[in-house]
């Protein structure tokens, strides 16, 4: 778990529908950059739809949240949502 953040931190769930196979590694880094929010994160393959879907829980400031998932929704190719706590 990450240490307090000043200004205060949020907790979410990012949902990503990856289409594009290729745009894997673009995702794969940004997750990577932002690796020290990251609390888990679950990916499942389903190839018969030929989409992954993954999850990614975020204890982060709400800006670094929303920078992140804005870059992701810029990837062709993949679809991404946003839930976050009330608490």
């Amino acid at each position: 778990m990450s240490e307090a953040v000043p200004g205060g931190s949020r907790l979410a769930v990012v949902a990503i529908v990856v289409e594009d196979p290729n745009q894997v590694p673009a995702l794969n880094e940004l997750l990577h950059q932002h690796s020290a929010y990251i609390i888990g994160r679950m990916g499942i393959p389903y190839p018969a739809r030929g989409v992954s879907l993954i999850s990614v829980a975020l204890d982060a400031p709400g800006d670094v949240i929303s920078s992140l998932t804005g870059k992701l929704g810029r990837l062709p190719g993949l679809s991404v949502k946003t839930a976050f706590s009330k608490v």
